[in-house]
């Protein structure tokens, strides 16, 4: 242990040599810079499948899909394999967030020590993964950060072993790093590929592939193409949607969006496609700061991203909300901090979803007009700004202060446009 970690070696149980196995880390025990398990198993098929049988009560199961969803998506960037999550029926790897002992032969140890583990390609049990549901699991660095540890754990679920490389993925120890636009590091793309080959770009096949997941299909939309842009200094503007995403300010209209920067002056206008490939137009949107997500609604679906990169595993249908099939689109939607609540606006009435336990508040729906009193009776966009709500109606807009249940001033949509 000493050398693999490349401490002095005494033989002996020295300060450092407890301060190292101190450290959380992964329950498979060490081997060498990038290694691969004995034999080298590996899967030998094109599409690997991956069900989570029991979630963290850490996070919502949307959270949980699209975070597992990303931590494949690392490898299959790199190698020509794919994965697919299944709902029902035995997987290639079955995921499981339990404490303690949860049916195999090495159980958890409680907060801290190990974190998870995973057993290497093969038959029955192969690949299977296991999370310890008494870690603090987090999408941040607080915590422990899910999708490290995910990438991590599906590296040996993929035939590779622990490497000596500190700045590996496949280090022993946990260790957190910004996982904002985070890649496979070199040692462990090295490490998969020699396993599985490079992924060569292709031509898309011409023929759609049906997807064959059990979850319900939303009514088909026809999604034209955007016509010509929309005019941006018009009094009478009305926004589709609007949100915040990382600090700027985006506001959607006919396949098109504006995004209003702090850090410059001026407004840019670009279509919506040509930033988030899968996302067409935008009915509704609402940023989650805490988890550094922000969600797009189209008619039944919705999409997850983060900054200007979709998150794979979307589109999904808002039936995930808890809404009934009597909602066919969201109007708007705006997550207010302070109560943990994302306000969903349908009609004259919204929608209280409960970020925390995933669940719609039991007084929903309820009336707009008589809760929100002064903004109207509908709302087609809103989002939040240093502290007020805003909520649009047409071209006319309210600014609103949530937590003293008050309206400040009365505004023009085009005005956040730079126009005057």
């Amino acid at each position: 242990m000493q050398e693999f970690f490349g401490l002095e070696v005494t033989g002996r149980l020295d300060t450092n040599t407890i301060e190292v196995m101190k450290k959380p880390r992964c329950g498979v025990t060490d081997v060498a810079r990038y290694g691969h398990f004995y034999g080298k198993p590996r899967w030998k098929k094109n599409t690997v499948t991956y069900r989570i049988t029991e979630y963290t009560s850490d996070l919502s199961r949307r959270e949980v899909d699209a975070t597992i969803a990303q931590a494949f998506k690392l490898y299959s960037d790199v190698i020509p394999l794919d994965f697919k999550q299944i709902y029902s029926g035995t997987a290639d790897i079955m995921i499981l967030f339990k404490a303690r002992y949860h049916g195999d032969f090495y159980p958890f140890d409680g907060p801290s020590g190990v974190l998870a583990h995973a057993n290497s390609p093969g038959p029955d049990q192969g690949g299977d993964t296991h999370f310890d549901e008494d870690e603090k699991w987090t999408l941040s660095a607080r915590g422990v950060n899910l999708l490290l540890v995910a990438a991590h754990e599906f590296g040996h679920a993929l035939g590779l072993d622990h490497s000596r490389d500190p700045s590996a993925l496949m280090y022993p120890t946990y260790q957190y790093v910004n996982t904002n636009g985070y890649r496979l590091p070199r040692d462990d793309r090295l490490g998969v590929q020699a396993l599985y080959g490079v992924r060569t770009p292709t031509n898309p096949d011409p023929v759609p592939k049906p997807d064959p997941r059990p979850e319900p299909k939303p009514e088909p939309r026809p999604d034209p193409k955007p016509g010509p842009p929309p005019e941006r200094c018009n009094r009478d503007l009305v926004f589709d949607a609007a949100t915040s995403i990382r600090g700027e300010l985006y506001f959607f209209k006919k396949g098109y969006y504006w995004k209003k920067s702090g850090s410059f002056r001026g407004v840019q206008l670009q279509t919506i496609k040509s930033t988030w490939s899968s996302v067409n137009y935008v009915d509704a949107a609402y940023e989650f700061k805490a988890r550094d997500v922000a969600y797009f609604f189209h008619g039944r679906q919705y999409w997850a991203v983060r900054g200007t990169t979709a998150l794979p595993g979307y589109p999904k249908p808002i039936s995930n909300f808890g809404f009934p099939s009597s909602v066919k689109s969201i109007d708007s939607a705006v997550h207010i901090a302070s109560t943990g609540r994302t306000l969903f606006f349908v009609g004259r009435k919204y929608w209280s979803f409960n970020e925390r336990t995933g669940r719609m508040d039991s007084t929903s729906p309820s009336s707009i007009r008589r809760d929100f009193r002064g903004i109207g009776s509908k709302v087609d966009a809103a989002f939040e700004n240093y502290g007020f709500l805003y909520f649009s109606d047409g071209a006319r807009q309210t600014e609103y202060h949530y937590d003293t249940r008050r309206v400040r001033r009365v505004l023009l949509n085009y005005g956040w446009l730079d126009c005057y």
